[in-house]
């Protein structure tokens, strides 16, 4: 029995690293104001890119630009949390069957 615990876990413990790496892969924006801000993440919550419109840069509000960047990048982060979150939730299903996840 604790054996094949182990070995329950040992596996978990590799389904787990394999979920990491593809989340690197899994990429998802958030926007503000109509796009004229998009970040870019990882499903890991890396940030890969930012964009802000020639638009809003042109109108030269530094503090409206610094909010809608943390608006999509807010936004950005909680879709991220959102596939992290169904991934990980999926993976657990097929090791702790019965346990409600």
């Amino acid at each position: 029995m604790f054996g094949d615990m182990m070995g329950k876990l040992q596996e978990m413990k590799q389904q787990t690293e394999k979920i990491k790496k593809r989340l690197d892969s899994i990429s998802v924006d958030g926007d503000a104001e109509g796009g004229m801000v998009k970040v870019v993440v990882t499903a890991n919550k890396k940030v890969t890119s930012i964009t802000i419109s020639n638009e809003l840069m042109a109108e030269g509000d530094k503090e409206q630009i610094e909010d809608l960047t943390m608006i999509a990048l807010n936004k950005a982060l909680a879709k991220a949390e959102d596939v992290s979150d169904a991934e990980m939730a999926g993976a657990a299903k097929g090791f702790l069957p019965g346990m409600g996840l």
